[in-house]
């Protein structure tokens, strides 16, 4: 008998015996199953916990005594009854989709259950990743194009108030970096919260998600990449004149030509499965955004201040306008921090266990990253102040201001060079930007049809997205001029809204340190929103940026 129940065990379920069927009081779903792929993740296999789920039948077999008396037998209905001791092995009460991250409570670990169509969104359908991809993924949205218009904040602020609130802007973010990193993760219920979006809406409500977090997260992905579209598209332009010459005789694109062509590359590296897959476009984006950012501020250094460099902060006429104009600039330095809506995605990336947390690796991998950003940001910001104080151009920063002023003084090699790298860098961060809208879009589809979308249908989504974003660049050509603008919108994401879900979810001790901390940071920042909305709704209005609809030669 030992040997039969051995082998009963660990073969499937059989059918039972003909017999007549019980009234069914309400039919039953067929359950969603991952792919074969998830079952193989590490992420489930490092789980500790799970083994401790499985009955005790599994662990002992058939041995009699205490190993058979940990087999608990299923109900039958009356007339189909098993034969004496053979019983079918009762079914684990956690299934095999569980989430990776263990919890210390049984009951929190049995109903807790990782949603299936996660194995086949691109932001987890992998989750083989590691420190070393968080620090490129982190390190290439972080830092890119938004970091060349700093010493354009730089003219209004001054040296003194220009470093300082540089200064507490990245302590800002880094510490709200640190809560979203700590928030990833739920230790009471073990569930693992692998979207910006997703954090929002389990913490504050749908309809309040909705209302203030889906217009600036969204916005913080569509609109980074109709920003990218322009500004690598008119890179894109200004490399070939370089490379081509001024005795080059071959007929030049058109601007919008060179948008198409950017968006064509765009959206070629955007048909890469999922996150995990593009660590190495986001390390090669890390690279070049390294690379042109010390460059441009090597030049400049080099190149020797221009003549006639004040550094006295520009005054605009009346007490309001200069209101306006600081909180413009406060603006520029919050569009500076970028990423923060990506950080949770990121996470989600990798194999999680109560061992083995993911927030460990993501942390180590975040403060390398932004080691070399804050090496990138403060030396661009001061050594381009300094180079050319007021004579900045305020629509390009650092790009127009090098191609302004050294176009004949510099190595044509240097300039292509660096040309060559915002391109590739702006190809790089368009496809973990576009990341959370290529998952939103496919959660559609998984939600209503219950199973992965073809991959047909995926290329047919993602190219619509990117040639959408090439509509939206080619419509408003100035969508660049208004980074006061943009950085007021996503400054709740970025420093507001992890302060506030820490206090709801991890609920601190009242008047404590903790508490008084991002209590104040979360009013603090919220106030600062408004104004800088305002600001820079003002800034747009009053001056001259123009605003040429379908028209980006002129813009």
């Amino acid at each position: 008998m030992s040997n039969e129940a051995n082998e009963i065990s660990s073969a499937p379920i059989t059918p039972r015996p003909v017999a007549p069927k019980p009234p069914v009081a309400s039919q039953q779903q067929p359950p969603v199953s991952c792919p074969p792929s998830q079952y193989n993740s590490p992420s489930l296999s490092r789980s500790p916990l799970l083994e401790a789920a499985v009955p005790a039948a599994n662990h002992h077999g058939g041995e009699e005594g205490e190993g058979a008396g940990a087999i608990v037998p299923s109900k039958t209905p009356k007339g189909a009854r098993t034969p004496l001791g053979i019983r079918t092995p009762r079914m684990s009460l956690t299934p095999r989709f569980l989430t990776p991250l263990g919890s210390p409570v049984r009951k929190a670990l049995r109903a807790t259950r990782l949603d299936p169509e996660d194995a086949w969104l691109p932001i987890t359908e992998s989750r083989n990743g590691n420190k070393y991809y968080a620090a490129f993924h982190t390190l290439c949205s972080g830092i890119g194009i938004q970091a060349l218009v700093l010493p354009v904040a730089f003219t209004i602020l001054g040296w003194t108030w220009g470093i300082i609130c540089l200064t507490i802007a990245f302590i800002w973010q880094l510490y709200t970096l640190y809560l979203l990193v700590h928030l990833h993760e739920n230790i009471e219920t073990g569930v693992r919260y692998s979207r910006y979006m997703q954090l929002f809406s389990l913490t504050f409500g749908d309809r309040i998600a909705n209302l203030l977090g889906l217009f600036p997260i969204m916005y913080l992905s569509g609109g980074t990449c109709v920003a990218l579209i322009v500004i690598g598209g008119s890179t894109s332009k200004l490399f070939f004149q370089i490379v081509c010459g001024a005795t080059c005789t071959a007929k030049p694109l058109t601007t919008v030509e060179w948008y198409l062509v950017f968006t064509c590359c765009a959206v070629m590296f955007s048909l890469l499965p999922n996150l995990n897959s593009i660590a190495g476009v986001s390390l090669i984006g890390a690279i070049t955004a390294v690379g042109y950012c010390t460059l441009m501020w090597v030049v400049s250094i080099t190149e020797g201040r221009l003549p006639g460099v004040s550094y006295d902060p520009i005054r605009a006429g009346t007490k309001v306008a200069r209101v306006f104009d600081v909180l413009n600039a406060l603006g520029i330095i919050a569009f500076a921090f970028r990423g923060h809506n990506l950080i949770l995605e990121i996470q989600a990336t990798m194999p999680s266990s109560e061992k083995h947390p993911s927030h460990v690796p993501m942390w180590r991998g975040v403060k390398v990253s932004y080691t070399l950003i804050a090496a990138c940001l403060y030396p661009i910001a001061i050594g381009g102040y300094w180079a050319y104080g007021h004579l900045i151009p305020k629509d390009g920063g650092m790009l127009a201001a090098i191609y302004g002023f050294h176009s004949k003084d510099v190595s044509q090699f240097i300039l292509g060079l660096m040309s060559l790298f915002v391109v590739v860098n702006a190809v790089s961060s368009f496809q973990i930007y576009g990341m959370p809208m290529f998952d939103h879009m496919e959660s559609k589809y998984t939600s209503r049809k219950k199973q992965p979308l073809p991959w047909w249908l995926r290329c047919i989504g993602r190219a619509m997205f990117g040639f959408g974003c090439f509509f939206m660049a080619v419509a408003i050509p100035f969508l660049g001029s208004v980074a006061g603008l943009i950085g007021g919108i996503a400054l709740p994401v970025t420093l507001v809204y992890p302060c506030w879900m820490w206090l709801k979810v991890k609920k601190p001790k009242k008047y404590g340190v903790s508490w008084w901390v991002n209590w104040v940071l979360g009013v603090l920042g919220m106030g600062l929103t408004g104004l800088l909305i305002a600001a820079g709704l003002y800034v747009v209005i009053d001056t001259g940026i123009k605003v040429s609809f379908f028209k980006p030669d002129h813009k």
